[in-house]
């Protein structure tokens, strides 16, 4: 039912129109909560460290997660102590009072913390917090480890409780805007004029907007920033063998090779595949966070499993020799992390009472 929404939205048809009265309602409600914010009679909290937000405004993978440990990488060279957030589908104790803000070390047991959470603190070095109250994970963040001076959030753009320096907007350059209407008739969160007042936008894989809505119409003067996926390496499931993608087209040849993904955008993942150049004799598209089960992977008929990598710290339990994942790095121009560090050197580090 997923990816159906997620083609429909990219198309206007005759049954958006009987959603058309729920989407109105659903902006009139984003736009009063915004509002209301705005007017200090919702409060947002500050943090006493540099907060910058990575989120978009549709619905679906955009490459936020790629993003993010691009920025943090690119910032713990330029000597900043960073840290992430992320919403983290954590699995709370049903008794537990509200979502408590949970630690993300490497390796974790995946239920615990979510798949983009670990896939964070696998690949980047510095402290991730996970818990769907972004104030409270980075309050515990800062307790934990008060050195931190640049919190990165993963998907807060409509958090609003959380009070941010910089605003970064991703936009999937291939779906863009879809329809170009918010839900439930269309994939957007927030109406398009939402990004006229972010800091920067940045857009994956460079196409078009989508819908015709061009981002020089939408967002004329913010700055814009292009992003790819790259530097593939194929690892198996059990990390002990790494292979360059001309090795692995040579070693993945003459079997039957399946790919898998439960992402926002499952697509992007086997387009990726096929434009490196892999054979792939099956693709098998999942919800986003889907759960794999050892009995689901074993009854796959196939010599190589091909995986992203948010799908694999899911199964790295699994013990399963056919199971390989793609780790990619997001490429990013040096201008952008020149953009973020004027930008942080002009605020300075915040001192909150």
């Amino acid at each position: 039912m997923e990816a159906w929404f997620l083609r429909e939205w990219q198309r206007g048809s005759p049954w958006q129109l009987l959603l058309r009265p729920f989407s109105w309602l659903f902006a009139l409600i984003v736009g009063i909560r915004r509002r209301l914010f705005r007017a200090s009679l919702l409060k947002s909290h500050v943090l006493p460290a540099n907060v910058i937000v990575v989120g978009n405004i549709s619905v679906g993978g955009t490459g936020k997660t790629p993003l993010v440990l691009a920025i943090v990488e690119q910032l713990d060279r330029a000597g900043r102590r960073c840290g992430i957030i992320t919403r983290g589908y954590v699995r709370q104790d049903s008794r537990a009072p509200g979502a408590l803000p949970v630690r993300v070390v490497p390796h974790q047991y995946p239920p615990a913390c979510g798949d983009e959470a670990l896939l964070l603190a696998n690949r980047s070095g510095v402290p991730v917090f996970a818990g769907k109250d972004r104030v409270a994970a980075g309050r515990a963040l800062l307790q934990s480890h008060p050195d931190v001076d640049t919190i990165v959030c993963d998907d807060g753009l409509q958090h609003y409780a959380l009070s941010r320096d910089i605003e970064l907007c991703v936009i999937d350059g291939a779906r863009g805007f879809g329809n170009g209407m918010l839900l439930p008739a269309g994939p957007l969160r927030e109406p398009l004029s939402r990004l006229q007042i972010v800091d920067a936008i940045v857009v994956h894989a460079a196409a078009g907007a989508g819908s015709g809505n061009s981002l020089d119409t939408v967002a004329a003067g913010v700055p814009r920033y292009a992003m790819s996926l790259g530097r593939e390496e194929f690892v198996d499931i059990s990390g002990n063998r790494r292979l360059s993608l001309p090795d692995a087209i040579a070693e993945f040849a003459g079997g039957r090779v399946v790919a898998l993904a439960g992402t926002g955008h499952p697509a992007r993942f086997f387009e990726h595949l096929h434009r490196l150049g892999m054979t792939l004799h099956d693709t098998r598209a999942f919800p986003d966070h889907h759960s794999y089960t050892v009995h689901e992977i074993a009854a796959i008929d196939a010599e190589f499993i091909l995986m992203t990598e948010k799908d694999a710290v899911k199964c790295t339990g699994f013990a399963d020799a056919r199971i390989w994942f793609m780790r990619v790095d997001a490429l990013v121009p040096d201008a952008l992390s020149a953009f973020l560090l004027e930008r942080l050197s002009t605020l300075g580090k915040r001192n909150v009472a």
